[in-house]
């Protein structure tokens, strides 16, 4: 069987070259979460953040321990509404951008 690439340096380093890829992650993420896909959207933030600010920077900004965020985004991680939504807040100033949420009727 061929070797393959790991699976989160190919993310990093798409993540860093194209802006647009990098914005989808977000996207995702943010929408996952709405959907009630929590496991989901965690994992796809904790890529993103792994792949741009790193939990260092995001920590310093939120005023959280890097350790708390990791947790924060893991599989058994149960962040708090309040949390969540500041780290949201960070990600988006940071990338330049700011979501909006429009209903749509099904």
């Amino acid at each position: 069987m061929a070797l393959t690439r790991d699976f989160k340096i190919t993310i990093l380093e798409r993540a860093q070259g194209d802006p647009q890829f990098r914005r989808g992650l977000l996207q995702d993420g943010i929408e996952l979460l709405l959907a009630g896909e929590l496991d989901t959207g965690k994992e796809i933030l904790r890529d993103y953040i792994n792949a741009t600010i790193g939990f260092e920077t995001l920590a310093r900004q939120t005023k959280h321990t890097p350790k708390s965020l990791m947790r924060m985004f893991s599989k058994n991680g149960n962040p708090r509404a309040e949390n969540l939504f500041n780290v949201i807040q960070h990600l988006q100033k940071n990338e330049g951008i700011h979501w909006q949420i429009k209903a749509i009727h099904t």
